[in-house]
């Protein structure tokens, strides 16, 4: 009896034992790795190098095929690899970023590069990606629908992020940074280890293209200093084939001087038209390259919300812009210039109506190294918006479009919102997309952005990176980042493939998991547009900060088009704002079949349309219901579904380690308590005009 009992006391003391050990290795997962979890080889794998350099052999291998070659043979389990390409092409110049993949006759693989080196190293993570998510190796050409496909950061040199839900700006820690600096900084030796990682993640889904600095900059940007730290940042991205830009207050020659103009003082004028201040601008382009040779170019805010720009000289936006343009010209640099504008001029207008006021009219003045960089909505990143008709009317300047990663009005970091399936919506109204699948090039061909059917074709993304362990506040907030990236190299992949990817490198490929959790995701942002604002409702949010309910909203010190009423504009008779050719006239900026189909609200489709129309509580919807009762009906909807999803949490225990339940499960139920508060305040709000007896 003593035997059996010391034969059982020791089985389970090597049980406990390994159970603990599994619950620390399971513990350890702070969500840092992203979604390349992947377990290193034992061994490394098999990869020979076929290299050429201006179309002769060469043994010696860029940094960026270095790195495709360790990322292969730390973690590639599959058949011998070689890899081909032409290194003769440097970054910054023209060249296809795609990729080629084929079986030799011996059975191993062939990776080989259609231009750049940086085609080498997008295969090799497409091999890995396969890999990870248990599908086929097949014969594949692949290349990017998008040629610039960009993060944008809001963040600030002190640090801070503006719209940012993750912690600290990963670049900038609240001084300039030199390059001597730099080599005696444990701080900065954090750091750049930690941009490595960045550039990595990047460089995993195709992004190569990064603005440091938040759209509303600090003239000090363009200080010698900071540039030198601008620097140093670009040679840590570089070999992941990551260009870096900035973003440039129009009015830094005012603030800031160059040698070699006006005797390096500020000037006392930022007119585009002055020659002074094209001369500082060509200086200063001139010593970013010096720094950063293959520096991309300039984002640029002008003109709205306070920031300064040619208007106030009484110049256009294509004069701001090619001033700018000029002056990056010789070194094959761009502009990007924002149509987000509004609140210029006096007077209250629709402002969704703006973009297209301002911009059509200089359609074909723009410099060739000018793109109109366009929000997807012609409001500001709403959980719901129709496309912005700007996109319909420019047809001889190249456009770009804007996608907020960062859930400015979706919940921030707090909420589990999947964004891919409103950025295929988007897609899908441009016509983006839609050619055939074996047909990456003509993605766009057919759409209103087929003007970015160019070398400049560009998309680009607000980031939502920060210095918290897991980068984005929120673990599900990883996919967005993820989504974009894969969404920008090909518009046609759906958004399911893309979240069960995503949850298989993340997570775990256990399909107990992926499928209920994938479902989660897909449903997400329609719950979210449910328990906030439905049926087209818009900008109800709380004042400034953009996070919770505030129908009610009407400050006194706020402009009439920031304040919640100016934009669902509730009263007995009814609700929504009257955008249709009897009201502003907005639908008028759309294409057709758009145009029509906006403007009568029997075809409106019924997710927009308190957005185009003012309509009585009374008005019948499709399903019979009438418009506040499926407004209540709608808004209990995204609760139930908030509801699920912690009940769907909690059964996904056994497949997530201990930290990463805990952290997800914290935030859905803060998300179930917003979702409650968004239904009970707005209910409660709107009755008063839908119900005003009570009854």
């Amino acid at each position: 009896m003593k035997k059996w009992n010391k034969r059982w006391t020791m089985t389970l003391l090597s049980v406990v034992i390994c159970l603990f050990s599994f619950s620390l290795t399971l513990a350890a997962e702070d969500g840092h790795q992203l979604w390349l979890r992947m377990a290193a080889n034992e061994q490394p794998a098999q990869v020979q190098l076929a290299l050429t350099y201006d179309g002769h052999a060469t043994a010696t291998p860029s940094p960026t095929v270095e790195i495709a070659v360790d990322e292969l043979r730390r973690y590639w389990r599959g058949a011998p690899i070689t890899l081909q390409a032409d290194c003769g092409l440097k970054q910054g110049e023209q060249g296809d970023d795609g990729f080629t993949i084929r079986r030799k006759a011996d059975g191993g693989l062939l990776l080989k590069a259609h231009g750049r080196d940086v085609g080498l190293l997008y295969g090799a993570y497409y091999l890995l990606r396969l890999q990870e998510t248990g599908q086929p190796i097949n014969p594949v050409e692949q290349r990017p629908a998008f040629g610039l496909r960009l993060l944008n950061h809001w963040d600030n040199l002190d640090g801070s992020i503006e719209r940012g839900y993750a912690g600290r700006s990963i670049f900038w820690n609240n001084s300039p940074l030199s390059t001597q600096a730099a080599a005696n900084s444990s701080l900065f030796t954090l750091h750049s280890s930690l941009l490595e990682e960045y550039a990595r993640a990047n460089a995993s889904v195709g992004i190569n293209g990064t603005v440091l600095n938040n759209v509303n900059a600090s003239p000090r940007m363009l200080a010698t200093e900071y540039l030198d730290s601008v620097r140093t940042i670009a040679d840590v991205l570089r070999p992941y084939g990551i260009r870096v830009y900035l973003s440039v207050n129009f009015a830094s020659p005012m603030k800031v001087g160059v040698e070699g103009v006006n005797g390096g003082r500020p000037l006392a004028t930022a007119d585009p038209l002055d020659p002074q201040v094209a001369a500082w601008w060509k200086a200063k382009a001139n010593e970013i390259y010096r720094l950063v040779p293959d520096f991309g170019g300039f984002l640029v805010k002008a003109n709205s919300e306070g920031q300064p720009g040619p208007g106030d000289y009484k110049r256009t936006h294509a004069e701001g812009a090619n001033m700018l343009a000029d002056a990056l010209a010789p070194h094959k640099g761009i502009v990007m210039w924002r149509a987000f504008v509004y609140g210029y001029h006096a007077g209250v207008e629709d402002r969704v109506m703006k973009a297209v006021n301002e911009f059509k009219p200089l359609d074909g003045k723009f410099r060739s190294n000018v793109i109109i960089q366009i929000k997807n909505g012609p409001l500001d990143f709403q959980p719901r918006e129709p496309y912005s008709p700007l996109f319909d009317q420019l047809h001889q300047t190249p456009m770009m479009p804007e996608l907020q990663i960062t859930q400015e009005y979706l919940g921030q970091s707090r909420h589990l919102v999947y964004l891919a399936t409103m950025w295929k919506e988007f897609f899908e109204q441009l016509g983006v997309g839609t050619a055939p699948a074996d047909s990456k090039q003509t993605a766009v061909a057919n759409s209103p952005l087929s003007t970015l059917h160019s070398p400049l074709s560009a998309i680009a993304g607000v980031a939502n990176i920060g210095l918290d362990d897991n980068w984005c506040g929120h673990h599900f907030s990883q996919a967005n980042w993820y989504a974009f990236g894969r969404l920008a190299w090909d518009p046609q992949l759906s958004s399911r493939d893309i979240a069960r990817e995503w949850l298989c490198q993340t997570f775990t490929d256990d399909s107990h998991f992926v499928n209920p959790m994938t479902d989660v995701m897909e449903t997400s942002r329609e719950a979210c547009v449910d328990y906030m604002m439905p049926l087209g409702l818009h900008h109800i949010f709380k004042g400034d900060h953009h996070y919770g309910p505030e129908p009610e909203g009407n400050q006194p010190n706020f402009p009439d088009e920031w304040k919640p009423v100016w934009y669902h504009k509730a009263e007995a008779g009814g609700i929504g704002f009257n955008r249709s050719s009897t009201g502003t006239g907005a639908t008028a900026q759309y294409r057709e079949p758009y145009r029509t189909l906006y403007d009568s609200p029997e075809t409106c489709p019924e997710q927009l349309l308190l957005w185009f129309h003012h309509l009585p509580w009374t008005f019948l919807m499709a399903d019979g219901k009438t418009l506040w009762q499926s407004l209540q009906d709608h808004y209990q909807r995204g609760v139930d579904m908030v509801d699920s999803y912690v009940e769907t949490w909690q059964q996904m225990r056994p497949y997530v380690d201990v930290r990463r339940f805990r952290e997800v499960d914290q935030r859905l139920q803060h998300q179930q308590q917003n979702a409650r508060e968004w239904r009970d305040h707005c209910i409660q709000y709107f009755r008063q005009f839908a119900q005003p007896s009570g009854e």
